[in-house]
């Protein structure tokens, strides 16, 4: 690594939720609320920018498992800010823990894995 991988570093950002967001719009539900999917996604990218300046060039991070509860409901136009910690490094296995709330209170909650790989390599065992 280019910087040493250690267990407490931790990343967060907000994001305003819009239109693109919902159940509705990505198919998981019929309602204008802030999606599983989108939050999914949101944690997913918190995790990686949380350890991105610590991967070697030619290496990246994949995800491997997320274990997710959304919890409540966030309408459109509302804060949603998600923070990720690093709990667990076991040789390329990264673990997370993963929170999200918007601007009245939690909303969801993650176990996430994340892998690290050779990225040429990698991309090579896919053909």
């Amino acid at each position: 690594m280019a910087k040493e991988l250690k267990e407490g570093l931790s990343f967060e950002q907000s994001i305003t939720v819009e239109t693109k967001d919902t159940a509705k719009t990505w198919g998981s539900g019929n309602l204008d609320v802030f999606a599983t999917p989108a939050m999914v996604g949101l944690m997913e990218n918190t995790a990686l920018k949380c350890i991105a300046e610590y991967i070697e060039e030619g290496n990246d991070t994949v995800g491997i498992e997320i274990n997710t509860q959304h919890i409540k409901a966030t309408k459109v136009g509302m804060t949603v800010t998600c923070q990720a910690k690093l709990i667990n490094v076991d040789g390329r296995k990264l673990s997370f823990d993963i929170k999200a709330w918007d601007e009245v209170g939690d909303i969801g909650f993650s176990k996430h894995t994340r892998f690290i790989i050779e990225t040429e390599k990698f991309l090579k065992r896919l053909n």
